[in-house]
């Protein structure tokens, strides 16, 4: 199947038009965690290079990113990356660690190792990751695709460097917020600081559109969000918009309370499988782009109860301007490769107007 969107520049494509608010030939899709661990291409690249490594590389980051590109007829691609390097660059020691996920040997625990963490240049410190947004760009311009640069929000990362990994009760990044404010604050501003000068430089390296990441916001109840988390979020998003390209709002667990997502910035928002589509569209407004929100696990279902999934999203679109369907969090590992062609290929023919 033809690409109609290749036909012209990325501009002109249908992820951005549709991301501008324009009418599209089609809905277009593209997937978190679309560059990754389900790919056989992937598993053999990292059998090779570390983690670190695949992401500080700018030719092994942009051949990764190119892998599903040149696999399914997506609309938009993603930088390989991950969201927790840019903390490397503050002080604290990062690794990834074989079966058991990201690491951070020496977390934030008080305000003086808060006042020691820095906010040096991102171009320095992701110089990698901005080499190969280059690099991809060259690839994607002779296709009409465009790319997404991206990063963590403030309070997942925060979260991160304070509890040194996964959490289930986010209780050292919880406990200090309610505890201490001030230093709560401290910690949030350093993070605004290093998260708006990241994606400023992924937008000038040549990232087209850009994604905030608050995987984690969903730990908070709305009040606690909006009072702690909220107006940092909404700076990082003004600096964001402010570079001229697109940007899309994604949160996880927070269903509760994604009209306080939406006021934190005029961005389009992706929301998670938790609320339906047409219902988190009337919530955020439907004048607002939506991205969503396929629950990740119907793609190792059998094919007619994917379609299922894929048309209930569809159908609750209604057909109208400004939906870009995506899964309603990552791809998982294992995920069968014929799944997500097919389902790529689904939406495009089930949404040509």
């Amino acid at each position: 199947m033809t690409h109609a969107s290749k036909l012209f520049p990325a501009e002109q494509g249908r992820f951005l038009k549709t991301l501008r608010g324009e009418h599209a030939d089609a809905t277009p899709i593209w997937l978190m965690r679309q560059a990754g661990r389900y790919m056989p291409e992937y598993r053999a690249l990292r059998e090779r290079y570390t983690m670190l490594e695949s992401i500080h590389s700018p030719e092994l980051s942009a051949e990764i990113t190119m892998q599903p590109i040149e696999a399914f007829d997506l609309d938009a691609a993603i930088i390989f990356s991950d969201i927790l390097p840019p903390l490397s660059g503050m002080g604290l020691e990062l690794d990834f660690i074989k079966g058991v996920g990201p690491r951070l040997a020496n977390p934030v625990r008080s305000r003086a190792d808060i006042d020691a963490l820095r906010t040096p240049s991102m171009t320095e410190v992701m110089e990698g990751t901005l080499g190969a947004i280059r690099l991809v760009r060259k690839e994607l311009d002779t296709r009409g695709i465009p790319l997404i640069g991206f990063s963590g929000a403030p309070f997942t990362l925060a979260s991160y460097a304070m509890e040194g990994g996964g959490s289930k009760s986010y209780v050292h990044a919880k406990s200090l917020m309610y505890s201490d404010p001030e230093a709560w604050d401290v910690l949030m501003s350093k993070l605004v600081t290093v998260v708006s000068d990241y994606l400023s430089a992924q937008a000038a390296a040549g990232a087209q559109a850009l994604q905030l990441f608050d995987s984690w916001a969903g730990a908070l109840g709305r009040l606690d969000y909006e009072r702690y988390v909220q107006p940092y979020t909404r700076q990082v998003l003004a600096s964001a918009l402010a570079t001229g390209v697109p940007v899309i709002h994604f949160s996880t667990g927070t269903g509760a309370y994604l009209e306080s997502i939406a006021a934190a910035g005029r961005t389009a928002v992706g929301v998670d499988f938790h609320v339906p589509l047409d219902e988190a569209w009337a919530r955020i407004g439907t004048d607002r782009v939506i991205m969503g929100n396929l629950d990740p696990v119907r793609l190792h279902a059998p094919w007619e109860v994917l379609r299922r999934g894929a048309d209930d999203v569809l159908a609750r679109a209604g057909g109208r301007r400004g939906h870009i369907f995506n899964v309603g969090h990552g791809i998982l590992p294992d995920t069968p490769v014929d799944n997500v062609r097919r389902l790529v290929d689904y939406v495009h023919e089930a949404t040509s107007r």
